[in-house]
């Protein structure tokens, strides 16, 4: 059931196909809204869901978390921003083990099916 305080499935919709955002995985949905809390301010999710085909169209690996529904970017446009999402991911880590920083967003994910306690960047 899809029960939190700060996101929506649409949010997590690949751009492809409406209502797909409940494909999330709950636990890590439930872990962004904790995130959320922690940060204190909105994260704009810029991809949540993906299916097969907006994964190609977006150039994500052939295994992207994203299609499993255990990913999301979120954007990220300020250093402060990206200072509170990165230290409180080290408070989380335990739960979300994974993490990519890029200029203007920050994946998470907790795939279990991939390494668990990486960072890279992109």
């Amino acid at each position: 059931m899809w029960d939190f305080k700060y996101f929506k499935s649409s949010e997590f919709d690949s751009k492809d196909l409406p209502g797909s955002g409940e494909r999330m995985n709950l636990v890590f949905v439930r872990l962004l809204d904790e995130l959320r809390e922690r940060v204190g301010r909105p994260l704009v999710i810029t991809s949540g869901y993906r299916t097969p085909e907006r994964n190609r169209i977006v150039g994500g690996v052939a295994d992207s978390p994203h299609v499993g529904g255990w990913a999301a970017d979120i954007r990220c446009l300020d250093s402060a921003l990206r200072f509170a999402i990165i230290s409180n991911w080290f408070e989380m880590r335990p739960q979300i083990v994974r993490i990519g920083i890029r200029k203007d967003i920050v994946h998470l994910d907790i795939d279990p099916s991939k390494p668990n306690g990486v960072i890279w960047v992109y």
